[in-house]
């Protein structure tokens, strides 16, 4: 089952302001630690939404409008998602809990969601613990 974790944007992430070192190498670890688990598709940061563009279409079936960010953070900006592949609900959540929290940044929030089944894949999530593995070996 595939499960999509959303980190909520803050002030801090939609100022661009980079976070601590310790913060950074503890997103690696977490990130390595998804690849030898053997559940992890994809871990993706997003900009801030001054970069974003969101498209709004009228009820009516009028025309789609474009506004440029950025937007609001109270209207539950994104800041980053990871998406893996587990069997269970409880799972995911363990892995949802153990994604680091910037220190003194203030409210942090999550979001975690089961996707639906109805897509095809396009890896398998063994490939990507089977090419860290094959990383480690190279740099022996």
């Amino acid at each position: 089952m595939r499960y999509l974790i959303m980190v909520r944007a803050t002030g801090f992430s939609e100022a661009g302001v980079a976070a601590s070192g310790d913060y950074e190498a503890a997103k690696k670890a977490y990130r390595q630690a998804l690849e030898q688990a053997g559940v992890l598709l994809v871990t993706e940061e997003l900009r801030p939404s001054s970069a974003g563009i969101r498209v709004t279409y009228p009820p009516d079936g009028g025309a789609p409008e474009a506004c440029p960010g950025p937007f609001s953070i109270d209207q539950g900006l994104l800041a980053g998602f990871t998406l893996i592949d587990v069997d269970t609900e409880e799972e995911a959540l363990n892995w949802a809990l153990r994604l680091p929290v910037p220190a003194d940044r203030g409210s942090f929030g999550l979001e975690l969601r089961r996707l639906e089944e109805k897509t095809r894949r396009f890896q398998d999530p063994s490939q990507s613990a089977m090419e860290l593995e094959l990383k480690k070996y190279l740099l022996i």
